[in-house]
């Protein structure tokens, strides 16, 4: 069985009780769809635990932000973390790919086949965020044709299955319940529970299943964390599950 984890976001407590979930539940491979180490939590000691299990490992925007963007013009979170970061890690950073044909049957991405950035999975509309259609999720993919295609990016776990069979999942978040941004327009991501998700995907004979799970941890330390970092902003999603 494969664990897939997705925006772990520097969250290692998170990181450590998924990681022995997935295990506990027979899970022997990982794959990780990005946004590691960006914001103010522990990015410097998730890189290190990462890097020494060297897992399959796509590059997230974030990611992507810290090894081309400056410390002037990045976000507070990335300039946060690119100041505990070594060379060492922004190396590993910079080796990382847009996405990942795992087999023949499981293709990878952070938020799309085409970009970082867009969402595969929820449409961002001026007044409201709502679920994508399976014909826009279908057209987004172009012409992917895995039995299983994973994103992350959006921070909410959902499963779908598209009209010709093929299966799209988001495992949410490890690292962070919800969050705010303004592109394209203002909108709150938020999962309402303060539970670090992924999912797992595995082979019965033919048939490939995946199932989402969310994982309890020691949310208030991560929170605490960010507060003492001066991160509200962060503080009370890792708190409530809720932007606030």
């Amino acid at each position: 069985m494969l664990a897939v984890l997705s925006d772990i976001h520097g969250n290692l407590p998170a990181l450590e009780a998924v990681v022995a979930d997935a295990r506990a539940r027979g899970c022997t491979r990982f794959v990780n769809l990005g946004d590691v180490l960006s914001g103010p939590l522990w990015p410097r000691e998730t890189a290190d635990f990462l890097m020494a299990l060297d897992w399959p490992t796509i590059s997230g925007n974030h990611d992507r932000e810290l090894v081309t963007g400056t410390p002037e013009t990045m976000g507070r979170s990335d300039a946060h973390a690119l100041a505990e970061l070594t060379d060492h890690h922004l190396a590993w950073l910079r080796s990382l790919p847009a996405d990942l044909a795992l087999s023949e049957d499981l293709y990878l991405c952070h938020a799309n086949p085409a970009d970082d950035i867009h969402y595969l999975m929820h449409r961002v509309e001026p007044e409201r965020i709502r679920d994508a259609h399976t014909h826009e999720i279908a057209e987004m993919l172009g012409g992917r044709d895995h039995p299983a295609i994973g994103c992350g990016h959006s921070h909410l776990p959902r499963h779908v299955v598209l009209e010709d069979g093929r299966q799209v999942f988001n495992p949410g978040s490890v690292g962070l319940p919800a969050y705010a941004w303004d592109y394209p327009h203002l909108h709150r991501m938020e999962e309402g529970s303060t539970r670090a998700r992924y999912a797992i995907v595995a082979w019965e004979g033919e048939a490939l299943t995946i199932h989402l799970h969310g994982v309890a941890y020691d949310h208030l330390a991560a929170a605490a964390r960010a507060e003492a970092n001066g991160r509200m902003d962060w503080a009370i999603p890792l708190r409530t599950g809720f932007v606030g």
